[in-house]
């Protein structure tokens, strides 16, 4: 089989963007910088465009939490999601960037990173964030979620300048030859699904172009959370089916989904729900605005006669 520029384009990275002396600075480390960037200047530039009145020093302030939440919860969430008997024997490397097998101890970084815990405890960070720095706290939570999407889009590019996180074999011209899936020499080669791509495309520019459109809908317009969970959740669960899962895990959860896929299908559930409540929770409020306005036209006719 021939390959094309196409087929080899993972060949032509290997991770690491320079070294700092013998330390290596990887690529996705990087990407990390440049997602908070994207999510800080979209964050911003929406706040001085829709005048909403927030201070730099306040964005500096609850950016801060932001990034807290979010690294700490993505290595919790991969520890406890995904390694949990493993680390519970090897505890010191949830947070030391080192490894020990039978060869002795090795330096490997901090490997290993959840989406879904970095959501979960970002979210309660944020909150946090919002409240000390005296911010609207839904209409902050709504420019986050809108966000979002874009700063995702440089994690999952990362993931395909590492070459990890690819995707089930394919025979489709599509797919590409990842040298980190060990299953084949480039004479002969085995092309895997580039599911990074896929990710990065439709859980991040167009997941973005999606709710940045559907908040032009005045009813939808403060609705950016529930919707992100349903967005991103579909999404990721669609390309689930041409992602390779975790080795050490396989498509073992019910119904023989993936580990990304119950998560995912969680975060459906609770976008659903959420957005559910709300519209009931507008309703009520509609009604009862509605039910009050007769009375209030009596009393004012009551109150004309009188005179």
């Amino acid at each position: 089989m021939e390959l094309s520029w196409w087929n080899l384009i993972p060949t032509y990275f290997d991770g690491t963007a320079f070294q700092l002396g013998s330390f290596p600075v990887r690529w996705y480390g990087i990407m990390y910088i440049f997602a908070f960037v994207t999510a800080y200047l979209t964050m911003w530039h929406i706040n001085k465009k829709e005048k909403m009145g927030y201070t730099k020093e306040q964005f500096d302030s609850l950016f801060t939490w932001i990034i807290a939440g979010i690294l700490i919860g993505a290595r919790l969430g991969y520890v406890f999601f995904y390694k949990p008997g493993y680390f519970l024997t090897h505890p010191l490397e949830i947070i030391l960037p080192l490894t020990t097998d039978a060869a002795g101890t090795h330096f490997t970084g901090i490997a290993g990173m959840s989406y879904h815990g970095g959501l979960i405890l970002g979210i309660l960070f944020i909150i946090i964030g919002i409240k000390r720095n005296k911010m609207k706290l839904w209409e902050t939570l709504n420019l986050a979620f809108l966000a979002a999407p874009l700063a995702y889009t440089w994690g999952r590019f990362g993931n395909f300048i590492n070459g990890e996180l690819f995707g089930e074999v394919t025979t489709s011209p599509i797919g590409m030859w990842f040298p980190l899936a060990h299953d084949s020499p480039v004479t002969k080669p085995i092309l895997h699904h580039p599911s990074q791509l896929y990710e990065m495309c439709f859980e991040g520019v167009i997941l973005f172009a999606v709710l940045y459109n559907l908040r032009r809908i005045p009813v939808l317009r403060d609705k950016m959370p529930c919707l992100y969970l349903m967005g991103y959740g579909l999404f990721r669960f669609i390309i689930e089916f041409f992602r390779r899962p975790d080795a050490h895990l396989g498509r073992i959860d019910l119904f023989g989904m993936s580990r990304g896929q119950t998560l995912c299908s969680l975060m459906i559930l609770a976008g659903v729900i959420w957005l559910i409540c709300l519209l009931i929770k507008e309703h009520k409020k509609c009604k009862s605005v509605q039910s009050q306005e007769p009375a209030n036209s009596a009393t004012g006719n009551k109150a004309t006669k009188a005179d």
